[in-house]
């Protein structure tokens, strides 16, 4: 995985001396490092090491410091120049930092002087997740190619880390020592409740993914319920779920934006289940007034998404998450998400953040791939699960620090003044059916 020019003494000494001066900038480094000849750094001050970052060429070091970006740091990481030796999710508290270091005019210098002495790395462009390639075509296509180039790929590959239900997308969890399947399952219900469900109802999933929504709420609440998803091998796995449960007489799932979606009948209820953060900006408020369109006046709309905080900075150059796991994603802030479902002429009914609940089902993730790691190599490639370990391990840190959020927000569609919720949320909290 790792190719390089040739590296000569001076280039060694400068990339050496590079990462000094860099980490001597960081501050407190609670972290060791250990060096392409085999040289150790002890963490500064010393003490026990959080995790070891493990440079295997002096060359990374130019493509990780001339470049500076989550990018770039991840390329390093993928492309397997820089390992790490623990916890990969403690990594990252030290790389915004030195993301963000500032350094004196005279040191900048000297630093370039250095940089432009150290051989580029250079990086075979393959893999299953070996990046997006973008291309000069329509919104449409694009969010069409984006979804296809994360979720087009075999169900086994997801099958090994996500629970039994395939649901991908944060869990909710009455302890932190429950199962992943059973945080699941009462994420399904927790939705099927906050859309106070009901036998008949007509119910239509936007971004149905595997098709657990669907199947959860036709089989429990006895509900008519529709899926759609711009995946053709989610589609083809969730119609094979529902036959088999038995459910096609309730539940189908179609290949269609629900940017696009048409329907000659308005629907009782509608949830969004992580499905928005693949809408462009600049369509986040006709996603919004497509919802309003399809629901029935008294209705309810569950939009359950990632946002971002307002209040902390985007990490400067380019980044490693829209071009290897979720290409042009785009995240809102809840300022802008309620400001979007007003706007389209929805009441906002409830806001509930689950930041705590989405960093534990990202570490059960990220435990059970690292698990497979052995079959998940064997079906996709060592840089697919470099990519993907990152992505889970770098997520629940984000969640961690509160960095991102995730909010469910109910909204509904007012008929004449009349919302449709009683006066409390305590039919939420009862026992759900099973």
């Amino acid at each position: 995985m790792r190719t390089s020019a040739p590296i000569t003494d001076s280039a060694e000494l400068a990339a050496r001396a590079l990462l000094r001066m860099v980490l001597a900038r960081l501050g407190p480094r609670e972290f060791a490092v250990q060096l392409w000849d085999g040289e150790q750094w002890p963490p500064e001050p010393e003490g026990p090491a959080d995790f070891k970052l493990i440079f295997r060429s002096p060359n990374v070091v130019r493509s990780m410091f001339s470049d500076i970006s989550s990018l770039s740091f991840g390329e390093a990481y993928i492309y397997g120049h820089l390992d790490v030796e623990g916890s990969l999710i403690d990594v990252f508290e030290s790389g915004d930092r030195l993301l963000t270091i500032h350094y004196p005019a005279a040191e900048k210098l000297r630093l370039a002087r250095w940089l432009w002495s150290i051989p580029a790395v250079k990086n075979p462009a393959n893999g299953t997740f070996g990046g997006f390639a973008r291309r000069n075509i329509s919104t449409a296509a694009c969010i069409q190619a984006a979804v296809n180039y994360h979720y087009d790929h075999p169900v086994d590959f997801w099958k090994l880390w996500l629970d039994e239900s395939l649901s991908y997308s944060c869990a909710y969890f009455d302890s932190s020592e429950i199962s992943l399947a059973s945080a699941q399952t009462n994420k399904l219900d927790y939705i099927c409740r906050k859309l106070r469900l009901a036998p008949g109802q007509r119910l239509l999933d936007m971004g149905c993914g595997w098709g657990a929504l669907v199947l959860h709420a036709a089989r429990h609440y006895g509900v008519q319920a529709l899926g759609l998803t711009l995946s053709p091998q989610q589609a083809e796995v969730a119609r094979e779920r529902i036959r088999l449960a038995g459910l096609a007489g309730k539940c189908r799932v179609e290949v269609a934006s629900f940017l696009d979606f048409r329907s000659d009948a308005t629907f009782d209820r509608i949830a969004s289940v992580g499905a928005a953060e693949h809408v462009p900006e600049k369509c986040f408020d006709d996603y919004f007034a497509q919802a309003f369109s399809l629901l029935r006046p008294g209705g309810q709309f569950l939009h359950h998404a990632i946002v971002r905080a307002p209040s902390v900075e985007a990490r400067p150059g380019r980044s490693f998450m829209d071009r290897y796991v979720f290409p042009d994603h785009f995240l809102a802030t809840i300022g802008r998400t309620i400001a979007g479902g007003e706007l389209a002429g929805f009441e906002v009914r409830d806001v509930e953040s689950l930041r705590e609940h989405y960093k534990l089902t990202l570490e059960h993730w990220l435990q059970r791939f690292e698990a497979a790691q052995n079959t998940i190599e064997r079906q996709t490639d060592p840089l697919s699960f470099r990519v993907f370990r990152l992505y889970l391990a770098g997520s629940a840190y984000e969640f961690r620090c509160g960095r991102l959020n995730i909010y469910q927000t109910l909204l509904t569609k007012p008929e004449r003044g009349r919302s449709g919720v009683p006066l409390t949320r305590a039919d939420w909290y009862r026992q759900a059916p099973r």
